[in-house]
């Protein structure tokens, strides 16, 4: 098969391909799928169980956690990392599950919405604040809310400040979380709903 052209279709038609297979440096099989290799053996800690699993290298965080291990709470939105409905925490940080490459988080510990819960049952403090503040509305956000809030409550009690800190605060001393804090280290998740107000009362509970 290296021998001869390899007929692909691009943008102005179908055209060959006349350098070799290996030359590409990728292994196309004759039904169009990517050989092995492309392949790896990854394990993730994902809300304190370990997964196993072979993935294919340019599959994301949030299509394994959706598709293979049936974790629904982070959500899909934008798909470029920009509304942060899929914000998980990996390793304790806050991150966009839809931009993060699966195989780069081999052993990382991974937690979503479904994992706040110690028994599966009795809801996170900040899950309950939600609730009792009424702090969605579709709730199609939600998830990647409370994930990004509890990172956030957690980086600023280990002293990281954000644009609004006041100068003032000694570098390394927990940031107090006034309502402005709130406001800039959420603002990278959206809320089409318009939910705002009442996502910072809910914060803001559970630091007082």
């Amino acid at each position: 098969m290296s021998g001869g052209p390899v007929w692909i279709r691009g943008p102005y038609g179908t055209s060959p391909l006349r350098k070799g297979i290996h030359d590409m440096g990728t292994d196309i099989h004759a039904d169009g799928g990517l050989s092995r290799r492309h392949h790896s053996e990854t394990t993730l800690q994902v809300n304190g169980k370990p997964h196993t699993l072979t993935l294919d290298h340019r599959r994301v965080l949030l299509d394994v956690l959706r598709e293979d291990l049936d974790l629904c709470g982070a959500k899909k939105g934008c798909d470029h990392g920009q509304c942060g409905a899929c914000t998980v925490l990996v390793d304790g940080r806050r991150v966009n599950s839809c931009l993060l490459l699966a195989v780069s988080l081999d052993g990382c510990e991974v937690t979503t919405v479904e994992g706040l819960t110690a028994d599966g049952e009795e809801l996170h403090p900040l899950q309950r604040a939600f609730l009792d503040r009424d702090a969605f509305q579709c709730g199609y956000c939600t998830p990647g809310q409370i994930c990004s809030a509890l990172g956030a409550i957690s980086e600023a009690a280990e002293g990281h400040p954000s644009h609004v800190t006041d100068p003032s605060v000694p570098s390394g001393r927990p940031v107090p979380l006034s309502r402005d804090e709130i406001r800039e280290r959420l603002s990278g998740n959206l809320c089409r709903c318009g939910a705002y107000p009442r996502i910072a009362e809910a914060v803001e509970d559970v630091v007082r």
